[in-house]
């Protein structure tokens, strides 16, 4: 090759390099620490939380699974019109539930102080105590509402944000320090609309996950919207569980209480 056209080239590829090399030390800078395998041994609570869908066609299947999953605590959101199904279903490995509007628990422990936590004009979230062998928990399970489409507004997240508030504040009242927050968020944790919940705990994924845990959409996950928080207790591991009959991949972390 001539020497001027090789020049050339080798001015080009380093102009290449210097146009990629900044942003991927950027990304690396964000995001590096989140690629680590963060998981650990030990722990005293296994929790699994998963957003059923109302229209999984089935449930039954999808409550074996779960209940297959070894959790010593399993919430559920987005019940729907098949919840007698997922109230029957696990009673085997769980003798203690509670049930709220769209969402539920399911524990191998004994459950007390269940009410509904109002973010919605209907059920969402709930609070519940689990009396574990280490001592209570207050758990949180939640749906907040989606993110919404109008032709004269467009895309409006009021309903979700106005919800997230709700819950943060009730969050801000437990007076339990040992607390875990569950549920689906439609949203990441770095939408900061979602402070209000996401800003008073800690992420089990953060901490103690491998990756990203990308949960939704199940048959190509782009984006983590289901979440286990905590405050109080230290996660050991984070993880997500096979695919089910949902748009949505089970969460599950393993708790240090």
């Amino acid at each position: 090759m001539p020497l001027l056209p090789l020049c050339a080239l080798v001015r080009r590829s380093a102009t290449a390099v210097v146009a990629v090399v900044p942003p991927a030390l950027i990304w690396c800078s964000l995001f590096g620490w989140t690629l680590l395998d963060k998981r650990a041994d030990g722990g005293d609570l296994t929790v699994v939380a998963h957003n059923v869908d109302e229209h999984n066609p089935h449930p039954v299947r999808t409550a074996r699974a779960l209940a297959a999953s070894g959790a010593d605590v399993l919430a559920l959101e987005e019940l729907g019109a098949a919840t007698a199904e997922y109230e029957r279903t696990p009673a085997g490995t769980y003798p203690y539930h509670t049930v709220r509007g769209t969402v539920g628990l399911w524990s191998r422990y004994p459950v007390g102080a269940s009410r509904t936590v109002d973010i919605a004009p209907w059920p969402r979230a709930l609070r519940a105590v689990v009396r574990t062998p280490k001592g209570p928990v207050t758990v949180f399970v939640a749906h907040l509402l989606s993110v919404r489409f109008s032709p004269i507004s467009g895309f409006t997240a009021a309903a979700r944000d106005a919800a997230a508030h709700r819950l943060g504040a009730a969050l801000r009242a437990e007076p339990r320090e040992r607390t875990v927050l569950v549920g689906d968020f439609n949203g990441t944790l770095d939408d900061r609309a979602l402070s209000a919940v996401t800003s008073p705990l800690r992420s089990a994924q953060s901490e103690a996950g491998a990756g990203f845990g990308l949960t939704w959409p199940a048959s190509f996950p782009v984006a983590r919207i289901d979440h286990i928080l905590v405050r109080g207790v230290d996660p050991r591991s984070s993880w997500t569980l096979p695919a089910t009959d949902s748009d949505h991949l089970p969460v599950a972390a393993r708790l240090k209480l």
